[in-house]
């Protein structure tokens, strides 16, 4: 069930798709939306960062004035997500908080149920190609799914659900059927990619129609050998017009921070197809 739904704002085209199914997903629910815009302050601090003593106060005095124009970016913000949802008829709030961007949604997402954001988001308004490493903080850290959209919108009526057997893709499917956010009124196409001497493979994707059946989800299912999962995921997404793609996130810690794997990187940066993921 979904009654509270966080919308990441950034610059990008992205949100106000974001937004919109958003708005969609509310008015099929009776959920409330949140749209969320973040003054990201780790990035002012380290761009304002002076060299030596001589140069500290134009470094405090770059400093302010980018958190003031990073704050008016986020007032436009959320003045466009306002104005935007105000004639939907759907319930929701505005909120302007700063800090780290993915820990400040991590955060929130303790008090939502679902998070929709941007495929590419740049929450350092002032240089907003800036890339940051908002969605893998994201993906490692929040106890809640994520709808990570493209540029554009779709209606969401076939899935295409990407397994490999492991607890995070069936904690995704799980959580897709239990919050059903596109109803159950729609096809689902189990992708099970796995290794030639993968011998549960067959009982996995039989037990995983009969689980989506009880749960009233007219299923199919299609099995793939190959070495390159994400490949496999998006050419079948795009092959089979699949609206939507359902998939586990898997994220690893290093010396370097966060790091997503190669095959979440993949489908969650493809331009065409909005992912359901749980993490």
């Amino acid at each position: 069930m979904i009654k509270r739904i966080l919308v990441a704002l950034d610059p990008g085209t992205d949100s106000l798709v974001a937004t919109q199914f958003a708005i969609h997903i509310a008015r099929a629910t009776g959920a409330r939306i949140t749209g969320l815009a973040v003054v990201d302050t780790e990035h002012i601090e380290s761009s304002s960062r002076g060299g030596g003593i001589g140069s500290m106060y134009y470094a405090e005095k770059l400093k302010e004035n980018l958190t003031q124009e990073t704050r008016e970016h986020a007032r436009k913000l959320i003045n466009n997500f306002e104005k935007y949802v105000e004639g939907s008829g759907v319930d929701h709030i505005e909120m302007m908080e700063e800090g780290v961007p993915f820990q400040r949604i991590v955060e929130d997402m303790k008090y939502h149920d679902l998070l929709i954001m941007g495929s590419d988001p740049h929450f350092f308004y002032s240089h907003p190609k800036q890339r940051t490493n908002t969605l893998v903080g994201v993906f490692h850290n929040t106890i809640g799914p994520s709808l990570i959209v493209p540029d554009r919108y779709r209606e969401v009526k076939k899935v295409l659900y990407a397994t490999d057997g492991e607890n995070s893709s069936s904690r995704a499917i799980r959580r897709f059927i239990q919050m059903a956010p596109f109803g159950s009124n729609i096809e689902i196409e189990i992708l099970h990619v796995h290794s030639k001497d993968d011998v549960d493979a067959e009982l996995h994707m039989e037990l995983t129609k009969t689980y989506l059946e009880c749960h009233g989800f007219v299923s199919r299912v299609v099995s793939m050998i190959d070495s390159d999962p994400a490949k496999c995921i998006i050419e079948q997404a795009q092959n089979g017009n699949s609206d939507l793609i359902v998939a586990g996130s898997h994220t690893s810690k290093g010396i370097m921070g966060y790091k997503l794997s190669s095959t979440t990187v993949a489908i969650t940066e493809n331009d065409r197809i909005p992912v359901f993921i749980d993490h």
